[in-house]
């Protein structure tokens, strides 16, 4: 009979099933705990991104950039002048009487613009006048002497040949008509004497009256109405120019070009002018001269660039810019294009976009992108003056908060 088995050997480790169900516990709570805080990393990344996150971002401007800057080879800065430009004044000196224009007054060739006192002049102008009526009627007495001379004269050469009368006789009456002849002669001399005494007065008295010596533009004045005139101002509280004029239809820019740059320019060349005061402005010109002296302390030369499109608000001394160009602009590419830096444009879906910031988030708006405009890319889809976000990240969301980063 087999032996029985010993039983006292089996027993329960109460110890042992006591402590598996407390690990067990605690095991899952920590996983659950790690599994909330799981959660809660991904919501807070989730509401960063979509509920109110910012990212920080740089930011270019939508601006208005001209074709023709494909087309420029170089550009010099300059101020507009007036070829035809003079400062009236009088030869004569005299006390200013009367002053006919304004600064903008516009006055056409030979018209009065001032005038000094002349009443003595206008005097001694009529003497000179009537000293030729009284050499006139000198004369006109002479020529009657002279008939009567030249009568007698004849009679006694008749009489002289029935011997009616003395040699002698007939000598008198042949000198007195060789005297009214001189005397003829004479008064003749005297009225051109008069004549030119007049035509001094003359000029003496259009001294007084200043004229424009062109069609032109006033520009400054420099006396008013009881100044002293002097030809040469060197009196003391005296004026020399009364006003200054200017031909506005011989306006053009004079620029320095850079010795350097000279190979660049030539005479008849296309240039593109635009003002300081009017940047919208754009103006076609041309090289019109060059000044064959270079500044020494500058390197540079002056280049005349004269006005082929024209515009009234263009003013003598006005700063300008000139952009010396390889042809002339076509016509379709005068007007300005949208455009913006390259780096604003991104891609989505296979389409380019750019993001506008505003009310403190960035808008997805889909552009269309054209050509180049010198370091710029013609976009349509938006305006000048748009805030765009600068090298757009590929994580940035339509509506997503932005902090626009300061430089």
């Amino acid at each position: 009979m087999p032996p029985s088995p010993d039983l006292s050997k089996l027993k329960i480790d109460r110890d042992a099933q006591a402590q598996l169900p407390g690990q067990r516990a605690r095991r899952r709570k920590w996983i659950k705990i790690a599994l909330v805080l799981l959660a809660l990393a991904a919501a807070g990344v989730v509401i960063s991104r979509q509920a109110g996150g910012k990212a920080d971002v740089e930011t270019v401007t939508v601006s208005q950039a001209y074709p023709s800057q494909n087309y420029t080879l170089l550009n010099a800065t300059g101020y507009v002048v007036a070829q035809r430009k003079a400062a009236l004044s009088s030869k004569a000196t005299g006390r200013l009487e009367w002053l006919g224009v304004l600064e903008g007054s516009r006055v056409k060739k030979d018209e009065i613009v001032a005038r000094l006192e002349n009443r003595d002049v206008s005097a001694t102008l009529g003497q000179a006048q009537a000293n030729i009526k009284v050499a006139q009627a000198n004369l006109e007495q002479g020529q009657a002497e002279l008939q009567d001379a030249q009568q007698a004269y004849k009679r006694a050469g008749e009489l002289l040949g029935q011997k009616f009368i003395a040699a002698a006789s007939y000598d008198t009456a042949q000198a007195r008509y060789n005297k009214a002849r001189a005397a003829i002669a004479a008064q003749r001399a005297a009225i051109a004497a008069a004549q030119a005494n007049a035509q001094a007065a003359q000029v003496a008295l259009d001294q007084t009256v200043i004229r424009a010596p062109f069609d032109g533009v006033i520009l400054t004045k420099s006396a008013n109405v009881g100044d002293n005139i002097t030809p040469f101002s060197s009196a003391a509280d005296s004026k020399g120019a009364v006003v200054t004029i200017a031909d506005m239809d011989t306006l053009e820019v004079e620029a320095d070009v850079s010795e350097s740059s000279l190979s660049k320019i030539r005479a008849e060349q296309p240039a593109e002018i635009q003002l300081d005061a009017f940047p919208e402005l754009r103006l076609a010109g041309v090289v019109s001269r060059m000044v064959p002296t270079v500044d020494r302390s500058k390197a540079t030369l002056l280049v005349k660039v004269r006005f082929i499109d024209r515009d009234p608000r263009v003013l003598p001394d006005m700063s300008a810019k000139v952009a010396f160009l390889s042809k002339p602009v076509p016509a379709e590419d005068k007007a300005p294009v949208t455009a913006v830096q390259p780096a604003a444009i991104a891609t989505r879906g296979g389409k380019p976009v750019v993001f506008v910031v505003a009310d403190g988030k960035a808008r997805q708006v889909a552009v269309s992108s054209g050509r180049k405009v010198g370091e710029l890319v013609e976009v349509k889809g938006v305006k000048p003056g748009d805030k765009l976000v600068s090298n757009p990240d590929a994580r940035l969301q339509d509506g997503q908060a932005v902090s626009v980063a300061k430089k």
